[in-house]
């Protein structure tokens, strides 16, 4: 074996390792809160309520199409779009492809990762919602897809953006969103503030893990075209 591939394979090596220390550390960070949460659901049940109840004071119809408005841009419909434009982007545009490789995989991975965890708790919706909402309530996928969508927007605007007050700008703006779609689904009973809290969790501590293992990938292959390419002395 020449020396180069041997510096591949201890690289290939370093990165399988880390990537498998990533999942188990989100594995097991995602038990324990089924663990805590599972047996509590019906404590947790009563400040739901008392949360719905209070939210429910400040209903009237100009707020509730400004929350649907806000709702929606977390939904399929509009995400979809926003990431096969964001691919295209990245892809063709800025010839930056491995931002669009982080785009898919964190868009589906996230997805999946919330049917799961729905099909696992199987928590039925609030009663009364202000909007049709199919499927089941706990974790939050709106609170889970925002925080992943925008999450990575906010990761992307920190790398690609130069001009300062405009960087925080756009991050203000990001964090405000993620916590207004929350908010959104709280207020047009569709999710109980506990669906919210933890679909924020799930979702914020997913992203940072993605992103982790799609950068040692990222920097694991570019060292091997390094290593191909490099003069042979």
């Amino acid at each position: 074996m020449t020396e180069k591939e041997k510096k591949f394979w201890k690289g290939a090596g370093i990165v399988s390792a880390e990537m498998l220390a990533s999942m188990y550390i989100f594995t097991g960070m995602l038990a324990g809160l089924i663990f805590l949460i599972r047996p509590g659901m019906r404590k947790y049940k009563k400040i739901d309520l008392k949360i719905l109840d209070l939210i429910a004071t400040h209903e009237n119809k100009r707020n509730t199409r400004i929350m649907s408005f806000v709702t929606m841009l977390a939904t399929h419909e509009f995400l979809i779009p926003a990431n096969l434009t964001l691919i295209f982007n990245f892809l063709f545009v800025r010839k930056r492809s491995w931002f669009s490789i982080r785009i898919v995989s964190i868009a589906l991975s996230s997805l999946g990762l919330m049917f799961w965890l729905k099909h696992l708790f199987k928590r039925k919706r609030p009663f009364g919602p202000l909007q049709k909402a199919r499927g089941l309530s706990f974790p939050s996928g709106h609170a889970i897809m925002s925080s992943t969508f925008y999450g990575l927007l906010i990761y992307i605007t920190s790398k690609t953006i130069e001009d300062k007050p405009l960087k925080w700008l756009m991050i203000i703006l990001f964090v405000t969103l993620i916590q207004l779609i929350g908010f959104s689904r709280v207020y047009l009973r569709v999710h109980y503030a506990s669906d919210v809290a933890v679909g924020y969790i799930v979702g914020v501590c997913w992203l940072l893990i993605s992103l982790k293992v799609l950068k040692k990938i990222e920097d694991h292959n570019k060292q091997k075209l390094a290593l191909l390419y490099e003069p042979v002395k």
